[in-house]
């Protein structure tokens, strides 16, 4: 069967994402057929709406596909890596702009990738089961998929704090972040997709919305402590000051950077600031752009997805093995412009 089912339901263009075994991630194949059926429908007056559905009820999409990435990668092809987020960051920026409602319904896992393909539509459903992440630093990359632009404008200095960290947000910090909109009860969604394609329209989905459940907002309760922690304007200033800190959730932090790619944790906090100054798609994917074009040859990306995806061995050996080992040139290195645009 296939890995992706695109139909049309009276006037809704139907994208489904079916390779629940991998956690429905994405591949290039599947990324090239939403963008055709995007294109296809975006003037197409027959088509009021589009949906955007996964398989399973373990993961929405929980990334892209990146074990064929790898694979070319240490055999040195880097440009089937560029090609591949060039191609995917369009399809971002397509959804972004999109001229109709884009409606995603989000179950499980929403991770990288899989948050490039719904956060970025104009309706964005959630229920008790939806757990968000922008889990790259953990495979030397940073965020992207037009996450940076999703990071710079979360409240405070919310962004730096899941864009390092890849912490988890559950439906009601998810809401707060920007990277949702709606709570639905996931026993409400099958009558709500019935309503979406019976009427065509987004308006029905207020019928089905509920109050976020108490313990999904985790997150929101810490945010005073998030933003007194990522406060310093110095990206490595941030990090040193919460390795200072005894507190449960710098203890958090610090866990987690110990696994996280020194150069990408650094890389990130800049860029989510220099997105910030100007917090639109094209300036995201340009950032975004910068490091992933050079990640597989000047930064950690085949070494972090050997250690986390293909060897699982979780013992990365990082080009920089601390923070103070990544130099501000380094940094600037990485996110330098490049010839061409993505």
């Amino acid at each position: 069967m296939s890995d992706i089912i695109i139909t049309v339901e009276n006037s809704t263009g139907r994208i489904h994402l079916n390779r629940p075994k991998a956690l429905n991630a994405l591949t290039y194949e599947m990324n090239d057929a939403m963008e055709a059926a995007l294109l296809s429908w975006a003037d197409d007056a027959a088509i009021t709406q589009i949906v955007i559905t996964a398989e399973g009820e373990k993961s929405f999409c929980a990334g892209g596909d990146v074990a064929e990435l790898y694979r070319r990668g240490v055999d040195g092809d880097h440009d089937y890596a560029r090609s591949y987020w060039r191609d995917e960051y369009r399809l971002n920026a397509l959804i972004e702009a999109y001229p109709k409602p884009y409606i995603a319904l989000m179950q499980g896992y929403v991770m990288g990738g899989g948050v490039g393909v719904s956060c970025h539509g104009s309706h964005r459903i959630t229920s008790q089961t939806s757990r968000f992440a922008m889990p790259e630093c953990a495979i030397g990359l940073m965020p992207d998929v037009g996450g940076s632009m999703l990071l710079a404008r979360a409240p405070g200095y919310l962004g730096e704090y899941l864009g390092t960290t890849g912490a988890r947000m559950k439906a009601g910090d998810a809401i707060f972040a920007g990277f949702a909109d709606y709570f639905v009860l996931q026993e409400k969604w099958p009558a709500l997709l019935k309503a979406l394609i019976a009427t065509g329209t987004p308006d029905c989905i207020a019928d089905f919305e509920s109050p976020v459940l108490d313990d999904l907002s985790p997150i929101f309760a810490k945010r005073d402590e998030i933003n007194s922690l990522f406060s310093a304007e110095n990206p490595r200033d941030v990090v040193r000051a919460i390795a200072h800190q005894t507190t449960p959730l710098a203890a958090e932090i610090n866990q987690a950077y110990s696994r996280q790619s020194p150069l990408s944790v650094l890389s990130t906090i800049t860029s989510i600031r220099a997105v910030r100054l100007s917090p639109d798609m094209a300036t995201a994917i340009d950032y975004e752009f910068r490091f992933t074009a050079r990640s597989l040859s000047d930064a950690d990306f085949l070494e972090g997805v050997r250690a986390m995806l293909i060897d699982k061995d979780h013992a990365p050996n990082w080009k920089y093995k601390t923070f103070d080992d990544v130099s501000d040139d380094i940094i600037a290195h990485m996110l330098a412009p490049l010839d061409a645009p993505a």
